[in-house]
């Protein structure tokens, strides 16, 4: 497995925050988790994203998104409504989403 920082994106873009506390019952959520990148990746104007986890549960998920209807376009597809019901229903403690529009954006690679 490889770690890939999403870089390069050119401002302004919409950045989604998912953080989320997990219940520890996960069936079927890799799968689910799978399939969802497969899906956000058909989105025009979703530009990447990048994910972590703790090995207590805490997780990180940052989505990236050329504007807001990008954004609501992934909001609309069925089986991501599905997968946030299922998510909510058996999945996760508690989570929070946090939508922010980016004006600047720069990095750091060791050369």
């Amino acid at each position: 497995m490889s770690i890939e920082l999403v870089a390069g994106l050119e401002p302004p873009y919409c950045a989604v925050v998912f953080t989320s506390i997990e219940t520890g019952e996960l069936e079927g959520y890799a799968e689910t988790g799978e399939r969802m990148e497969e899906l956000v990746r058909e989105v025009p104007g979703f530009l990447g994203y990048e994910s972590a986890r703790t090995p207590g549960g805490l997780g990180i998920s940052v989505g990236y998104f050329r504007d807001e209807e990008a954004i609501s376009a992934w909001q609309r597809n069925m089986e991501h409504q599905t997968a946030q019901r299922r998510g909510r229903a058996e999945w996760y403690e508690r989570y929070s989403i946090h939508v922010a529009k980016v004006e600047r954006s720069y990095g750091f690679e060791r050369g």
